[in-house]
């Protein structure tokens, strides 16, 4: 696994847990989750979310399927309180991505900004798949493009950025097969850029940083997102962007 902290202070966990909520970027990316795993698995009743962090996906997910059987892990114990308070129905527990205990247990596991932190991703990624039914699914996303590359990456402990080649070579050889795949993050790519050249170099690293945003930044960048979110409701696939979703099923 990434370096003791994976880029978090155990006090960062209580500002994610408050800052999420109406935050253009989480926000964004349940409503993509959501309507992806909507579409794909309509008959959604038992979902694992490795590296669940606060629950702030697994609450999307329990407002979208009500009913389902869900488990959150994360290695840092520190997120597991806030994520148990948000979501008191859900089990959760302490784990490590590559040592998952689980055999054709759940319906669809879900990984989100999680197997850039692991260096041994296609152990982590065997794990998942090995954790799902036959017929289920995993679903993940990554931060996208090597040339998107930056001290912010360095400082957050990631082990890499993605291109949709690898990532599908790697998912693809684990035995799963890959049915769907976007970037997303797609229209505010240059202002994203912009900020990681920016931010390459000078003051001490702070995880939260990208999140303390004013309400009128946050809105105007909610909006661009909506805007984006619509499109990939329409069935269109975007092939740049800051991130990238994949899903793929069991066979």
């Amino acid at each position: 696994m990434a370096n003791e902290g994976g880029g978090f202070r155990e006090s960062f966990f209580a500002e994610l847990a408050q800052r999420e909520v109406g935050n253009f970027w989480f926000e964004a990316r349940n409503t993509i989750i959501m309507r992806t795993l909507r579409r794909f698995f309509p008959q959604l009743r038992s979902f694992l979310e490795i590296g669940c962090g606060t629950g702030f996906v697994l609450n999307g997910v329990v407002r979208a399927f009500p009913g389902a059987r869900l488990m959150g892990t994360e290695i840092f114990i520190a997120g597991l309180p806030f994520a148990a308070a948000r979501l008191p129905s859900a089990s959760f527990a302490q784990m490590d991505a590559r040592r998952l205990p689980y055999a054709a247990e759940f319906d669809v596991v879900g990984a989100f900004d999680v197997i850039e932190h692991i260096e041994e991703d296609v152990e982590a990624l065997e794990n998942l798949k090995r954790a799902v039914k036959p017929g289920g699914g995993v679903i993940v996303s990554v931060p996208q493009h090597k040339w998107l590359w930056s001290e912010i990456d360095k400082q957050s402990f990631h082990f890499r950025r993605y291109e949709k080649r690898e990532l599908h070579e790697k998912i693809e050889s684990v035995g799963l097969e890959v049915v769907y795949s976007t970037s997303f993050v797609s229209l505010l790519l240059p202002l994203m850029l912009l900020s990681r050249r920016r931010n390459s170099e000078g003051s001490e690293f702070d995880a939260g940083r990208e999140f303390r945003i004013g309400p009128a930044v946050n809105a105007s960048l909610r909006s661009v997102m909506a805007i984006e979110s619509l499109l990939l409701a329409t069935g269109l696939t975007l092939p740049v962007g800051g991130s990238r979703l994949v899903v793929a099923k069991r066979p």
